[in-house]
This record gives structure tokens, sequence and C-alpha cells, in this order.
């Protein structure tokens, strides 16, 4: 069977609850697909009208995304999978509108919720709560059609944003971007998405996500200033330094002819742009130091870190470092929509 691209809605009200963790750690882990592409959304109108068009067949589910998810503010994240018979695997993961009453065998019998308000005896129930958390396509035609949606829609219902207006004035509000590093990939599993939950615990937002792969040029100007630091104490600090742009990107600069470096690298990792009050500082503190032998219990490269370059995760240090990164791996790039038209 051929490989198939897919994708999963999770709601506002997943995303606020901080469930976006564990339920992507399900999705990778019991489904073996590759995570392709990702992007933030706050649908407009017309874009909450067209996928429940096109979700007609789940009626609950089609009256939420005309009902609900179009409202100002509302944020919900889109992911991209890929793999053999892909859409019919996620789809038995996420549930629907007929699996989300048992006891954990779908996302939304986990996550989601379905109340009913009992009339008297005779009449039927009516729908007190629906909140299904997790959305997926059932069919080949209705995953084209909200592919195709989604592509149309990323430029202008997409993207990076910002929820200063949210804060009171004279809240020192931040964005700092997290990157979730290349050994979480090695093979889907609940790694991407435990790092995401312990993160969560800082209570910021996710205002922004993009899959990326580093180019060796990227690579090289990202962690430019460790050069200098690696060459002061270490006599082959040139070495170690290429080794995490090795890393990072799949190629040693020096081992890639010259012309190729610009070209995207071979290694994955998730970039994450969350906002707060000081959240730079609090995703330090929950990311731990650089080496996870020193790092505190419940901390990102305690957890999930193995050496001081393979430690799960970056973290911006300041307002400035952002800025820098941000630029270098072009986040405001729609690559979502390039991993979308390239399937069709």
């Amino acid at each position: 069977m051929s490989e198939q691209l897919t994708y999963v809605l999770i709601t506002p009200k997943a995303l606020y609850k901080a469930r976006t963790g564990n339920i992507l750690s399900r999705l990778l882990s019991r489904s073996g697909l590759d995570l392709v592409g990702a992007r933030m959304f706050i649908p407009s109108k017309e874009l909450g009208e067209a996928l429940a068009d096109n979700f007609s067949t789940q009626e609950l589910t089609s009256a939420f995304l005309r009902g609900s998810l179009p409202q100002e503010g509302n944020q919900m994240l889109c992911l991209l999978l890929q793999g053999e018979d892909a859409i019919k695997t996620v789809s038995t993961i996420v549930g629907d509108d007929e699996r989300m009453d048992s006891r954990g065998e779908t996302l939304r019998d986990t996550y989601g919720d379905h109340v009913l308000l009992h009339e008297e005896e005779g009449e039927e129930p009516a729908i007190y709560y629906f909140e299904p958390a997790v959305i997926a396509p059932n069919t080949k035609q209705d995953t084209a059609q909200g592919l195709a949606l989604l592509a149309q829609f990323s430029e202008s219902d997409g993207g990076i944003f910002d929820i200063t207006s949210q804060f009171p004035q004279d809240t020192k509000v931040e964005k700092t971007l997290v990157l979730i590093k290349p050994d979480n990939f090695d093979f889907p599993n609940t790694r991407p998405g435990g790092v995401i939950d312990l993160l969560a615990r800082t209570g910021l937002a996710l205002v922004g996500v993009k899959i990326h792969q580093m180019s060796v040029t990227q690579a090289k100007e990202f962690y430019g200033p460790v050069l200098q630091v690696l060459e002061a104490k270490l006599p082959d600090g040139r070495i170690h330094w290429e080794s995490i742009i090795a890393f990072m990107s799949g190629a040693r600069p020096s081992e890639l002819p010259e012309e190729e470096h610009a070209l995207p690298g071979n290694q994955l990792c998730v970039a994450l742009i969350y906002q707060g009050e000081e959240a730079i500082a609090k995703i330090r503190n929950v990311l731990g130091p650089t080496d996870p032998a020193k790092a505190p219990h419940g901390t990102v490269r305690k957890e999930f870190g193995k050496d001081i370059m393979i430690n799960g995760a970056h973290a911006s240090d300041s307002s400035e470092s952002f800025l820098r990164e941000i630029a270098i791996i072009n986040i405001n790039e729609n690559n979502f929509k390039s991993v979308i038209l390239a399937h069709r």
C-alpha cells in the first residue's frame, strides 16, 4: 500500500488544557507514522464553515466546527502525518462521533467530552456539551478535501500568533523558542509529546509550531557562538562543534560540498514558540541545565537527555537570542503548505 498523508486537528480547548503533548505521544507511538508538518491556525468563519461541510457525515463534529471553532482567538493546531495506510490508522486512533465513549481506546475517549442531558422518559436525550479534543478525517475523499482547505487557508488563518493583548498592560510578556532535537525522532515514539507535556507546566501559551530540517548553513549560524567557546576550552574544539552541526543537520561541514550546505538537512526537529509572562526564564527552568547529569528531576534534559549535545531540546536564553534564532530557522516559512502540495 502506498504512503498516505493525513491530518489531525487539536482543538482550542485541548490546547488550552495542555493536552497537546499526550495527544502527540499517542498519535506517534500508536501509529508508527512520521510527523511531517505542523501549523497553528485561528480559523476564520469561512474556514470553519468549509471544514464543517467536509465533516458532514459526523454531525456533532460538523456542528462544532461550524459553531464553536471560528471564534476570535480560538487557536488550534494541525498536524500532518505520513505513512502506510495513514488515513485509516489515524482515524482509528483518534475516533469519531461514534467512538468516544469507551475506556481510552481512542483519543476522543480520553480527551473528548460528550455529555447528554437526559429528558423525560420517552424523549431523546439532548446534547448538553460536546468537545471532541481531536478531529481527523475517515475517508480518502474527506482527507484530500480537508488538506486542500488547510493549504488554502494556511497563510490567511495560520502562522505564528501573538496574544500580548490578553495580558494586563504592565505584564512582561515574552516569546521564546524551543527546538525539540533530532534524537527524539529516531522512530515514531512518545518522546516529542513527552517534551511538550513537561513544558506545559510553565502555563505558557503555544502560539507557533514548525517542523524543520536544519541545513548545514543554518546549523553553522545557529551554533556559531558555541564555536569560539569550544575552541577556547578544547584543543579539538572545532571537531566537537562539527559534531553538533552533524547532529542537528545530518552532515559535518568539512565533509559536505559547499554547494550543498544550504540544502535542508536529513534530521528532523520541531520548533515551538511559547508566549507568556517571563516565558524565557520559565521555559529554561523546565528545560534544565545543558548537562543532563546535572539536571533536576522532572526537567526535559533529565528525562530525555543523554549528554551535553544529545540533551533533548534547546531553548532561547534571551530575547535577543530568540530573535536571532527564529530568523535563522525562518520560522515564518510556510512549509506546511509545501508538504500538502507535494502530495497532491
